[in-house]
C-alpha cells in the first residue's frame, strides 16, 4: 500500500469505516489501472484495433469495475413495468432485518419510488412532527438519490414516516462517508407538494406492511422532462425500525448495507439504470 495512502488512513481516518472505504476505493482503482494497462498492451502488440474500439473498452472498463463493487437495478417508464429490489440484512452486521422492498420507474416528468415494509409491528413515529423534521428518530423508509455515476458528495434525501410525514432536503457530505472532521450541510425543501414532491401511505396492520408511494420530480436533478431514459443514478434504499420499548435504539437495514450504523456514505450507493 503507497506511503501517502496509509498516512491519510493513520492520520486522517476518524473511525474504521472510512478507513475501509479508503482502502477498498484505493483496490478499485487499482484494479481499473492494471485492466487498463492490459488492454493498451494489446493494442499496441496487434495495432490493429480502432481508437474507437479502444476508447469503448476503457470505458467498459471503467463501468465494469464499480459495478463490480455495488449492486444495480433497472428501472424502466412506468408505462411498462418497474424495477423492483428487496432487502432483508441489517445495517452494519448484515444480521436478520424484517423484509422492505422498493418499486423504482420513472414517467416524462418524475421519479416513481414505491416503499413497502413487510413484518411491521410497531408503526412507531412521533404524532408532533410535520415535514423536515427529524421524523427518521422513529420509524421510516428512504431513498438518497444522485444523478450521475460517481460517488456523489451531493445527493437528495427523502424519507417517509407511517404517518405520511416526509423530509426531504440537498445533503453536503464533502467526505462522501459522513466524517466528523468533514463538513455534512443540509438544504431543505421546504415546499415539497409545490415542486412537485408527493406521498401517499397506507397501514395494513393485520398484514403487517406499511406502503408508501413518492414522486419526485427529474426537473430537482436537471433532467428536463421527456428526457430520464437511457439516464443513471447512484441511489441506496435505507429502513428504521423502533418501537416505544427500544426507542432511541434502532435496527437500521439497507438495500447496500454500508459496514457502520451510518446511511451517509456514498460509495455504497447502488447503480440505477433508467431503461
Amino acid at each position: 500500500m503507497p506511503r501517502d495512502l496509509m498516512s491519510r488512513i493513520v492520520n486522517n481516518m476518524t473511525s474504521p469505516g472510512e478507513a475501509l472505504v479508503c482502502i477498498f476505493q484505493y483496490i478499485r482503482r487499482l484494479v481499473s489501472f492494471i485492466i487498463v494497462v492490459v488492454l493498451l498492451h494489446f493494442v499496441v502488440l496487434s495495432r490493429s484495433v480502432n481508437m474507437n474500439m479502444l476508447l469503448g473498452s476503457l470505458l467498459a472498463v471503467a463501468g465494469a469495475a464499480r459495478a463490480l463493487s455495488v449492486p444495480s437495478l433497472d428501472a424502466p417508464a412506468c408505462s411498462t413495468g418497474k424495477g423492483t429490489v428487496e432487502y432483508s440484512k441489517s445495517v452494519p452486521d448484515k444480521g436478520d432485518f424484517p423484509t422492505t422492498q422498493v418499486d423504482v420507474c420513472y414517467d416524462d416528468t418524475s421519479i416513481h419510488i414505491n416503499f413497502t415494509a413487510y413484518e411491521e409491528t410497531n408503526y412507531y413515529y412521533n404524532a408532533s412532527q410535520t415535514t423536515n423534521e427529524a421524523i427518521w428518530q422513529y420509524e421510516v423508509m428512504e431513498a438518497f438519490l444522485y444523478h450521475g455515476t460517481n460517488d456523489p458528495q451531493t445527493y437528495l434525501e427523502f424519507e417517509v414516516n407511517p404517518n405520511n410525514v416526509t423530509f426531504q432536503a440537498w445533503i453536503f457530505n464533502k467526505s462522501k462517508v459522513r466524517a466528523a472532521s468533514a463538513p455534512l450541510d443540509t438544504s431543505y425543501l421546504t415546499q415539497p407538494l409545490v415542486d412537485g414532491l408527493t406521498a401517499e401511505t397506507t397501514l395494513d396492520k393485520d398484514a403487517k406492511t406499511w406502503v408508501s408511494s413518492a414522486t419526485i420530480p427529474l426537473g430537482l436533478f436537471n433532467v428536463d422532462d421527456g428526457q430520464a431514459a437511457g439516464t443513471q443514478w447512484r441511489m441506496n434504499f435505507f429502513r428504521t425500525v423502533v418501537s416505544p420499548d427500544t426507542f432511541p435504539d434502532q435496527l437500521l437495514g439497507a438495500w447496500n448495507p454500508t459496514n457502520e450504523s451510518n446511511f451517509h456514505m456514498t460509495p455504497f450507493f447502488g447503480q440505477v439504470n433508467f431503461v
